[in-house]
């Protein structure tokens, strides 16, 4: 068999295999971040030490560099003027004729001693000393290839918009620029540097014309490195104290959120149920009293859930105790009552009519206490299944024949809608028929006289019925609280139909008994349907249902609307009146 070739991937398939991998981790870290106090703390913390150390951080080094670069400036300035002085008096002198020859040919020197200026030079470089603080330059406009110069200075460090400059202003003011300086020998290389340039004030010397420049360059790499020493410097002082903030917030936040997270871990673990869960006092702070706070709750939280559970116990006792009590004076009564009712022929006609009042009251007295007896035994735990296969179609049968006669009452009518196929399922067949006389009944009280549909669903995994009445209907909410004991949707409305108000309660323990679902729908004006789902097989985990929820017609009527109501116009949903 040939190997099987592995599929190359498309760039476009990486790009999107990247892409979703990017979102799972980003979704990741979103989860982590938003679920973590002390992660949002210490983040937050960095982010505001991050904006504050680098502002201060830039504040310092401007601060640093204009206090350097300043008191070089001035240092600077009064070099040059000193300078300025010295090459004027030197230019006072009489001109020899070396300096004459050097003006008329424009010959460029470098500190020559056969001129005034070439004297100057020389002086200036005495003063600037062996180390090279500064540079002078020389120059003269009316001679423009003369160039004097000091320490190998490059001509290219004084450019023409310099020159430009220092022309346009008056003899003797100072024009300062931060530049680059080259010297011969360096390979091009330039140094940082400033340079002051100024016309020579000629004012009171009539030998000496006023078209020199002089130029004060004055290199600033030591300076350069200085203030790179202080911008690392304060790169790593700054970045340690990020890092030195980041630590001290997250272990005062961990000091602040373990104990928080601890009180949490506490109640959740109360909620299960531990009701003797209690947190560790440790001193007398805020946190101690919170945990303090805590266990006071727990402690009377407990103790109030050990009361009720005794009051319900002692309810669930004397439910069980009088219902169990009641049993025998009602089969003696029952006894005489079937005698007087099969004798109420021979009565008069008021004696006969008690007779038979007397023997429909036993009876509903005696499904009260059936219903109090069934529910005892479901809070004593003493509940079980009796589970056989059978057909669920046959026990719907038989819970609508039982209720004929009370839907003739009613004026009422039973829709049945059953599928053609058996619907097999493991179920006590008594308690799911005793659940649908329920719903029954409970549909025929509530459903003003009109038709009740019976539907019956099934698939592969569960059966469900369906009753579905066309009454009054329930409110937003109460699709859960009518499963409550004795509970009633208008206690000012007196029951048409005889019971305790346990039927349903009754019901639902029966379904769950069986791991089904009793589920119930309704609307105001609509009606209502309650819908019994149960596994096929017992015992197995109920997913879903076969029938819905909320009735076809229901819904199809809601979505009819939803689609019809951007449709209207103002004057078709105003009743198709036109404004005059």
């Amino acid at each position: 068999m040939p190997p099987v070739k592995k599929r190359r991937r498309t760039p476009r398939q990486l790009a999107r295999g990247v892409r979703r991998r990017t979102r799972r981790a980003a979704g990741r870290l979103r989860r982590v971040f938003w679920r973590s106090l002390q992660l949002r703390v210490v983040t937050s913390t960095l982010v505001i030490s991050i904006a504050v150390v680098a502002v201060l951080g830039v504040f310092l080094e401007q601060q640093i560099s204009a206090s350097v670069l300043n008191d070089r400036v001035r240092a600077a300035t009064s070099e040059a003027q000193a300078d300025r002085r010295t090459v004027l008096g030197f230019l006072a002198q009489p001109e020899s004729e070396a300096s004459k020859q050097s003006g008329d040919t424009g010959k460029t020197l470098q500190h020559s001693g056969e001129s005034p200026l070439g004297e100057a030079t020389e002086a200036l470089a005495n003063r600037a000393g062996s180390a090279g603080r500064y540079s002078v330059v020389i120059r003269n406009r009316r001679l423009p290839g003369a160039f004097f110069g000091t320490m190998n200075i490059d001509e290219r460090s004084v450019t023409e918009k310099m020159r430009e400059e220092v022309l346009k202003k008056d003899a003797g003011e100072n024009s300062p620029w931060f530049s680059d300086l080259y010297y011969e020998g360096r390979e091009g290389r330039p140094v940082p540097g400033l340079v002051i340039g100024t016309r020579l004030d000629t004012t009171g010397t009539p030998l000496v014309d006023d078209g020199y420049e002089i130029y004060h360059l004055v290199p600033l790499d030591k300076e350069e490195k200085t203030l790179t020493s202080v911008r690392q410097m304060l790169v790593v002082v700054g970045v340690g104290l990020v890092l030195l903030l980041a630590a001290i917030a997250s272990l005062v936040t961990r000091q602040v959120v373990t104990p928080v997270r601890l009180t949490r871990q506490a109640a959740e673990r109360l909620a299960a149920g531990r009701l003797d869960e209690r947190l560790r006092v440790r001193g007398e702070d805020d946190l101690a009293r919170l945990a303090i706070s805590f266990n006071e709750m727990a402690a009377n939280l407990a103790l109030k859930i050990h009361q009720l559970e005794e009051l319900s116990q002692v309810q669930r006792q004397f439910v069980s105790d009088v219902s169990h009590e009641l049993r025998t004076p009602l089969t003696t009564v029952r006894m005489a009552a079937d005698l007087l009712y099969d004798a109420r022929e021979d009565f008069d006609p008021m004696a006969a009519r008690s007779a038979e009042l007397m023997q429909n009251q036993l009876e509903r007295f005696e499904s009260m206490l059936a219903d109090l007896l069934e529910i005892s035994r479901y809070d004593a735990g003493a509940a079980t299944l009796d589970v056989d296969s059978v057909d669920v179609r046959d026990v719907v049968l038989r819970a609508v024949a039982d209720s004929e006669a009370l839907a003739e009452r009613h004026s009422t009518r039973f829709d049945l809608r059953l599928p053609g196929e058996p619907c097999m399922a493991e179920m006590d067949s008594r308690r799911v028929e005793r659940i649908l006389r329920n719903l029954l009944f409970n549909a025929i009280e509530h459903g003003e006289g009109r038709d009740i549909v019976v539907s019956v669903g099934a698939d592969r995994d569960a059966v469900a019925v369906a009753v579905r009445d066309h009454g009054v209907g329930l409110k937003p909410g109460e699709e859960n609280m009518v499963f409550d004991r004795f509970w009633r949707a208008d206690p000012s409305r007196a029951r048409t139909i005889g019971g305790t108000g346990l039927g349903l309660a009754i019901s639902r323990e029966d379904a769950m008994l069986h791991g089904g679902w009793l589920q119930a729908w309704g609307s105001p004006g609509e009606g209502s349907q309650f819908r019994l789902s149960l596994p096929r097989a017992a015992g197995t985990e109920l997913r879903g249902s076969p029938l819905p929820l909320v009735p076809p017609e229901v819904e199809m009527r809601r979505t009819w609307r939803g689609q019809m109501t951007p449709m209207l116009t103002p004057a078709t949903a105003d009743g198709g009146r036109d404004a005059d």
